[in-house]
């Protein structure tokens, strides 16, 4: 005796889900468990298995329809005559029309019907969890010079993606604008305290999980070190990576370890250790508003600094020539409008736009 499993995982472009994937899991587990032999009808873009239409039926002693809606449609008809010498048995189902009316199934363990409702059989799955790891990456940081390994951390990011079985949530810390729909620090802060762990190249990516408790491989974009791999220093958390010095083999390790309660105890660690610094800055501060205004620390070694750093960024050629460009679009424009208008027409017809 051998089994035909099937479902809407058996047809291409059906709209298959994780629950029709898991429905058929728990299913496949029930006849191992009954001791029978079984084949598993699939459909691109899923492999192995068989294909329905070229399986011959007299093979199978019972066909297992699994999960989804099972309509009255010519996909569902095609699938039924195939197999009408077997025993047809519909598991998990929501049956679309009244079953006094049309129902193909020898033995039918609906989930809805006109006659009944069980609950979904997914109840009974045992997925093994993945992380859920928020993705902060900061923009390319000019003011470093040619000291910005951005891209090279981020590649290294998503070859650490690629490698694992994770849920990358992408998260913007910036709200001029954000590119992750998120519209107050409040929304950014509480979906960061949500992860299992951040992956970040961003000071505050790194500084907003530390703070709720939540491990993070923090990757200072910049060669050798700046601010992350300075502030991590300082408040004592260990996962922290400049771009020149990363290797993959290091990332698998901090990952490893990132999803683990140690890295947990370890990040509230931290997070203490920063707020009590942070509170005698707050102290400092005070005192400050209250000394005497002669007091100051001011330096201004103008020889010392690198003044090209005051001038406005020089735009590439072609960029300068397409605003060069439209500017004299809007110049002509407005003498070809005048021309036919008249100064006065004009004035009034641009003053409406």
């Amino acid at each position: 005796m051998k089994i035909l499993l099937a479902g809407w995982f058996s047809f291409e472009k059906c709209n298959v889900t994780a629950g029709d994937l898991m429905a058929r899991d728990i299913v496949c587990e029930w006849v191992e468990k009954a001791g029978y032999r079984y084949d598993v009808a699939l459909a691109p873009p899923f492999i192995g298995g068989v294909d329905w239409r070229l399986a011959d039926p007299h093979i199978y002693s019972h066909v297992v329809f699994v999960c989804g809606p099972f309509p009255y449609v010519k996909l569902s008809n095609e699938f039924v005559e195939h197999f009408s010498s077997c025993r047809m048995i519909g598991v998990d189902l929501s049956m679309i029309e009244p079953i006094d009316n049309w129902n193909p199934f020898d033995v039918l363990l609906e989930r809805d019907s006109s006659a009944c409702t069980r609950p979904d059989i997914t109840f009974l799955s045992h997925q093994a969890k993945v992380p859920v790891v928020g993705i902060i990456l900061v923009h390319p940081q000019h003011e470093y010079k040619d000291k910005g390994r951005h891209e090279i951390a981020h590649e290294a990011i998503n070859q650490l993606i690629a490698s694992r079985e994770m849920v990358t949530v992408p998260i913007d810390t910036g709200l001029d604008p954000n590119q992750t729909n998120l519209k107050s620090a409040a929304e950014i802060e509480s979906l960061i305290s949500r992860m299992d762990f951040v992956v970040t190249t961003r000071l505050h990516g790194t500084v907003l999980a530390l703070k709720n408790g939540v491990p993070v491989i923090a990757i200072d974009p910049i060669a050798g070190g700046a601010k992350i791999v300075l502030q991590t220093e300082t408040i004592g958390w260990p996962v922290v990576f400049s771009a020149d010095s990363l290797t993959d083999e290091a990332l698998q390790q901090a990952f490893d370890y990132c999803y683990t309660e140690q890295a947990r105890e370890k990040a509230r660690e931290c997070r203490d250790r920063a707020i009590k610094l942070v509170e005698q800055v707050r102290d400092e501060f005070i005192i400050a508003l209250d000394s005497p205004s002669s007091a100051s620390a001011r330096v201004w070694r103008e020889e010392a600094l690198d003044k090209s750093q005051l001038e406005p960024p020089r735009l590439p050629i072609r960029k300068v020539a397409i605003r060069k460009a439209r500017t004299f679009k809007k110049k002509a424009t407005y003498a070809i409008v005048k021309l036919l208008l008249g100064n006065k027409k004009t004035e009034a017809l641009l003053s409406k736009l």
